[in-house]
């Protein structure tokens, strides 16, 4: 019933992952009003942002989800939030915090090298090709290495594991700072804007009340009693 009536192709659904039909800013605007219509307190909704952002500085492609929502939850923060929050982690970021996550890493382990995205993608494209070879050598006649997984775990991902969680923890304290303001501020907003309908609301109900009580002043015949002379006796 809800479906399209004309469905996407896969090379749609890859393109609108990259680059939504409506923009980057539209997307943007649309995470940031689910973000403050959420019926939470503002601190467990910046925890949850915190969460989502803190994770998508993480190598955990593919996991984002789950590990925002385990985070926000350990934290006590909104896990809808986390959810919405790993939007920071889209096509358009994730080159810059890869390369930047890595780089710091590297630098605190006191390794040496080129780096640039494409090769940070690149390698973690080769090291998921070889996961996949070794899990099929398990049922065939092919056999399974494990060397450019041991190059790449020391070389690519521990690095970035280490660099991603200390600019993680940089970058997510920080928005929980900035954003608990801004959600109790647009909360005490919404609040007023409510009060201030339902005073009215009110108020329009007085004005009727006495309408109505002037006009059956005015009007005594006309009120919900009936005249004496059309009620009748009991039988």
């Amino acid at each position: 019933m809800f479906k399209r009536r004309k469905p996407r192709s896969y090379g749609q659904i890859a393109s609108e992952m990259i680059y939504p039909r409506g923009g980057w800013g539209r997307a943007t605007r649309y995470v940031m009003y689910r973000l403050r219509r959420l019926p939470d307190h503002p601190h467990r909704i910046a925890r949850g942002v915190a969460s989502g952002v803190f994770v998508s500085f993480t190598p955990l492609f593919g996991f984002h989800f789950l590990s925002a929502a385990a985070t926000a939850w350990i934290i006590g923060g909104n896990i809808l939030a986390a959810l919405l929050a790993t939007f920071v982690g889209n096509p358009v970021t994730l080159p810059f915090i890869a390369f930047a996550s890595t780089a710091v890493g590297r630098h605190i382990l006191g390794l040496e090298g080129d780096l640039s995205p494409h090769f940070i993608f690149r390698e973690f494209s080769r090291a998921t090709s070889e996961i996949w070879h070794n899990i099929h050598s398990m049922f065939g006649p092919k056999v399974a290495h494990w060397n450019m997984l041991h190059d790449f775990f020391f070389q690519i991902f521990w690095p970035y594991v280490v660099g991603g969680t200390i600019l993680g923890l940089v970058v997510s304290v920080g928005v929980h700072y900035v954003t608990v303001p801004v959600f109790r501020a647009y909360q005490r907003r919404r609040e007023k804007k409510m009060a201030d309908r339902i005073e009215r609301a009110s108020q329009r109900a007085a004005a009727l009340a006495l309408q109505r009580a002037a006009a059956l002043r005015d009007h005594p015949g006309d009120g919900d009693a009936r005249p004496d002379r059309d009620r009748q006796p009991p039988q």
